[in-house]
């Protein structure tokens, strides 16, 4: 005979399995959700705890706390040099009382132009140290790009790293930046030229004594911490505000990778991007890992010093994986010790090449931008997604997606003026809500920069959201897929065509080795036409009826390339994504273009040689597209 309390022990445990087993058919996502919010609650209690700590918790003070917890650890693995935490804290150290000494306070803007290099690191955490305000140049700009980002932050004082090409870009810009009364020191043995003063002897005679706290104390979680730039595709880059609190929550996050005390991080992306910067320098000091530090991503070099280095985790961004994929294939793909790829902008074609080829067994996928309130990660190693929406995690982060009009890249508005959300399975604008959980600070300088970004009034009088100006997708399962730029998707025969999807679908084609896709206007026609710029493999002689046979069953008509541009090399920013204006503004005449052209002929079933000929057939009209 069943006892009484068994009985009712039988009865709890057979309602919750129920209940489980109803939940499970009705809302199926609750395992995804569970699994996102176990990993990410670790990191959450971090940023919590940090944000709400009087004083805020800082960078400053979590990479202190590594220095006194493992002083002898390495920290900073360069070429063969090795920095343990407590070797940087000295020269942070210094760095701090030598920029105090000449009179920089809290709240001082100091711009560094320095390329990837154990000085970046410690001349970062000796400025943080003061409470300075920090400008990230990017190492490749010139003129009057670099002069207009150096004067966008209001910076007093320019560091110049080692180099002769930035040393060359600094005198090319000293009369300007000497005539508003910037002081610009040099560092590692260029030589003071004049109007240059040399950094490092001045270093190395300087005390290494601890910073006091309070030089920095007036410092809070909503105060800017750095600048970083925007990568500037659509004109002068902009100076996003990085704040303290921005920059914990990042280093922070990164611990959903499921990090291990003895992780080492290899860094190849420059240091002044956010990716390498609060993933990779951030989340070192955040967990107290090794950071292997590369001068700058080497296709050739990269599985050797992971290797070198017993790396575990590797960042990327953009196109990078897909260039690790580009080599012939070798017994030594899988010989090393990378367990996680972190990082974005992955596509869902180099994403199966990656993992597939070289064994590494997670890939945590990220969407988001530096200055932007509104992200997403991919914590389920679902191929090809940036995260998940589901109801109960939007409960969290509030994203919307907005039907969008091509032309125009605006929303489009009901009849009351309030934007339309699109249905899942369609493509829309990606916009994040404007709170004080999820602020948008905007960038340094013009209040218009940062205004462009906002849409005012979506869904009722007075709300205000941020503008990605990105096409994003969730479908039925509620997984949520990177589509394209808003600028990049064309309209063509009345239809909207993402590049992106073109472009995974000319990858596939034998031979490819990289694929831009973009619209081009044709005299006659409305809208842009599909065109690629494509480098084929070395000594791939490309079939054009197999090309065609191949676009022709995989996309609808007004989506396959009209034009076809073969050429050896496409130029990227320094983040690896692919610039489009100048292939945009060559088009399709060959009397602009030197590389080798093709147009799509329909009747012949083929791409053929687009020459003088046929250039004018088309200018002309009498061409049948």
């Amino acid at each position: 005979m069943v006892k009484p309390t068994e009985a009712a022990l039988y009865a709890t445990v057979g309602g919750i399995s129920t209940a489980v087993a109803a939940l499970n058919v009705f809302y199926p996502q609750i395992r995804q959700d569970l699994k996102f919010m176990w990993k990410y609650r670790g990191a959450m209690s971090r940023i919590r705890r940090y944000a709400s700590a009087q004083p805020p918790v800082s960078l400053v003070d979590r990479f202190l706390h590594q220095v006194q917890l493992q002083p002898d650890k390495p920290f900073v693995l360069f070429e063969d040099q090795l920095y343990t935490y407590k070797d940087v804290d000295v020269m942070s150290n210094k760095m701090a009382n030598f920029f105090h000494g000449e009179g920089l306070t809290c709240g001082d803007t100091v711009a560094m132009l320095v390329y990837n290099e154990p000085a970046f690191i410690w001349t970062f955490l000796g400025l943080a140290k003061l409470g300075v305000k920090i400008a990230l140049l990017n190492t490749n700009l010139r003129n009057k790009s670099l002069l207009h980002c150096f004067k966008a932050a209001e910076a007093k004082v320019l560091i110049v790293g080692q180099g002769q090409p930035l040393l060359e870009a600094t005198v090319e810009i000293l009369p300007s930046l000497e005539q508003i009364g910037v002081t610009v020191w040099v560092q590692g043995d260029n030589p003071a030229l004049h109007g240059l003063r040399s950094l490092d002897d001045k270093i190395n005679q300087t005390s290494d004594q601890p910073i006091p706290f309070k030089l920095r104390e007036n410092v809070l979680v909503n105060d800017t911490l750095c600048y970083i730039y925007t990568s500037g595709t659509t004109g002068f880059p902009k100076a996003a505000k990085v704040t303290m609190g921005r920059f914990s929550k990042s280093a922070c996050f990164f611990g959903v990778s499921n990090v291990k005390a003895n992780d080492v991080v290899y860094v190849t992306l420059p240091l002044y991007h956010s990716n390498a910067l609060t993933f990779g320098l951030g989340g070192a000091i955040e967990y107290g890992h090794t950071m292997a530090l590369a001068r700058k991503f080497s296709v050739t070099r990269f599985w050797d010093d992971c290797r070198k280095y017993n790396a575990t985790i590797i960042l990327y961004i953009g196109e990078l994986l897909r260039y690790l994929c580009a080599p012939p294939k070798t017994p030594f793909d899988r010989n090393h010790s990378a367990r996680l790829a972190f990082g974005n902008g992955l596509r869902p074609d180099v994403w199966v090449k990656f993992r597939d080829r070289f064994g590494v067994g997670e890939i945590i996928e990220l969407f988001g931008s530096t200055e932007g309130n509104v992200g997403f990660a991919n914590l389920t190693n679902k191929t090809g997604a940036v995260g998940m929406l589901t109801p109960l995690l939007k409960r969290n982060n509030g994203a919307s997606f907005l039907k969008v009009d091509p032309e125009t890249s605006e929303p489009v508005r009901d009849q009351n003026g309030r934007c339309i959300p699109v249905k899942p399975g369609e493509p829309g604008l990606l916009v994040g809500p404007i709170t004080d959980a999820t602020p948008f600070f905007g960038y340094e300088g013009d209040r218009k920069l940062t205004d462009e970004k906002i849409l005012r009034n979506v869904f009722k009088e007075g709300d205000a959201f941020f503008n990605t100006g990105d096409l994003m997708m969730m479908d039925k399962d509620y997984y949520v897929y990177f589509i394209d730029r808003l600028g990049d998707t064309y309209r063509w025969k009345g239809e909207n065509v993402a590049t992106t999807e073109v472009a995974e679908v000319l990858h596939d084609i034998e031979g490819v080795q990289e694929a831009n896709v973009y619209g081009v206007t044709v005299p006659g026609h409305d809208g842009r036409a599909g065109m690629a710029a494509i480098v084929v493999h070395p000594g791939h002689l490309p079939n054009m009826w197999e090309w065609y046979a191949h676009l022709s069953s995989r996309l609808p008509g007004y989506a396959r390339p009209l034009f076809l541009r073969l050429t050896q090399h496409l130029t990227h920013t320094t983040t690896f994504k692919q610039t489009k204006a100048e292939l945009i503004k060559e088009g399709f005449d060959p009397n602009v273009v030197t590389d080798r052209l093709y147009f799509r002929d329909d009747s012949k079933k083929t791409y053929v040689p687009l020459d003088s000929e046929v250039y004018k057939t088309i200018a002309v009209g009498k061409a049948k597209l």
